[in-house]
């Protein structure tokens, strides 16, 4: 198999190009009109950590694979190091975001003169010094890991030492490990703490299985597109079923988790916890449902049988619904708690907004993927991935 270099065209950067002052051209819509300055934070945060969240999920990819003896992935692993590689450009915008005035219109427990008993009691905990410090945390260690993990698994493949084998299962160790902790965390700290009365034990790992598989979903998209492309062609019908099988899998869990929390919340009928679907049932309730049929109903029919989880002309469609699906359900965790329901709406802003942000990810996703070849040839796995066959 011919070890291809991907080549990033001006044509491909054109496009994206194109793209990203879409999405310019919507935020400025947004600061030119009347729309509610909270409207225009809620819409960067939600793109922002989407975006950063599908980085994560690249090297998660790698990484769980890896430290778990994989053989198959070694054929698709240059694309999930390439999507991490948005990990610090994704970190920087929220950053941006915070530190420009969003996080006092996005958090209400930074309104340093509120008098709220429950929050003053969370200031502990709830604090801007100590929600920068966890930020920055997150933030560096991410980003440092996701730079060693890419460049040990190039320097593996130039090489073939087996010292590098090693140190890139160390570095995805430490990675899992830490994302465990931070994935959570960072979720309570930037979508949970919109809504400070409320609280979840299931949501980080919610939120997570959310990103999973909408980050499996835009995988197998930049796959597909890479193979129409003339790239790889080392990919066979089985890497492409077991991405599929992912995609169906983690679409089943992520709806077992959404009934899990929502029905504990419903039985109970608590009027502290069940506020938080209140809000969402009357004034989101069309989206409530349509976030059901788009992230379970959709892929557990159209993946169910064997063959259709291995057929791009099914698992692509599927997997851009599951894509807009799980923006739409971040869309539905982030909105009614800043905006409310009166005020919130998906118009030129929405879809402007995140077409700019899709965009921005695939330029450096597609750079990134330029700067190494696109079959690790010299992994010790990759025999074994490119002559992978499953026996039923």
């Amino acid at each position: 198999m011919e070890n291809k270099t991907f080549t990033l065209t001006k044509k491909t950067i054109a496009v994206f190009v194109v793209m990203i002052a879409i999405g310019l051209i919507a935020l400025a819509f947004g600061f030119l009109s009347d729309i509610n300055g909270k409207r225009i934070a809620a819409n960067l945060l939600l793109n922002s950590y989407y975006f950063l969240s599908m980085g994560l999920i690249g090297l998660f990819f790698v990484t769980v694979h890896t430290i778990a003896e994989s053989g198959w992935h070694t054929s698709v692993q240059r694309i999930g190091e390439a999507m991490s590689a948005f990990i610090p450009v994704g970190g920087i915008l929220l950053l941006i975001l915070f530190i420009s005035g969003g996080l006092h219109q996005l958090y209400e427990w930074t309104d340093k003169d509120h008098l709220d008993e429950l929050l003053l009691k969370k200031a502990a905990y709830l604090n801007e010094p100590f929600f920068y410090l966890r930020f920055a945390i997150f933030f560096i260690v991410w980003s440092a890991l996701a730079y060693y993990v890419r460049r040990t698994s190039i320097a593996l493949d130039k090489l073939g030492d087996v010292k590098y084998l090693n140190k890139l299962r160390m570095l995805s160790a430490i990675f899992i490990v830490f994302y465990a902790v931070s994935s959570v965390v960072s979720s309570w700290d930037w979508l949970m703490s919109i809504d400070a009365h409320w609280f979840s034990t299931l949501y980080g790992w919610y939120v997570f299985i959310s990103m999973l598989a909408s980050g499996i979903a835009l995988f197998i998209l930049i796959l597909f597109v890479l193979k129409k492309m003339g790239y790889m062609g080392h990919v066979n019908h089985e890497h492409v079923h077991d991405l599929g099988k992912y995609l169906f899998g983690f679409s089943i869990f992520w709806a077992y988790l959404w009934f899990s929390q929502y029905m504990l919340i419903w039985y109970a009928n608590i009027p502290e916890e069940t506020v938080y679907f209140y809000e969402r049932h009357k004034y989101f309730e069309n989206i409530f449902y349509v976030n059901l049929v788009l992230n379970f109903a959709v892929p557990f029919l159209l993946l169910m049988a064997r063959n259709t989880k291995r057929m791009f002309t099914v698992l692509v469609p599927v997997a851009v619904i599951v894509f807009v699906g799980h923006w739409v359900d971040l869309y539905q965790l982030i909105m009614p708690g800043v905006v409310g329901g009166e005020n919130s709406a998906i118009g030129f802003l929405e879809i402007g907004l995140t077409i700019g942000y899709l965009g921005l990810f695939m330029i450096v996703v597609f750079w990134a993927l330029s700067k190494a070849p696109l079959v690790p040839k010299n992994h010790p796995y990759y025999k074994e991935s490119a002559e992978y066959h499953t026996h039923y």
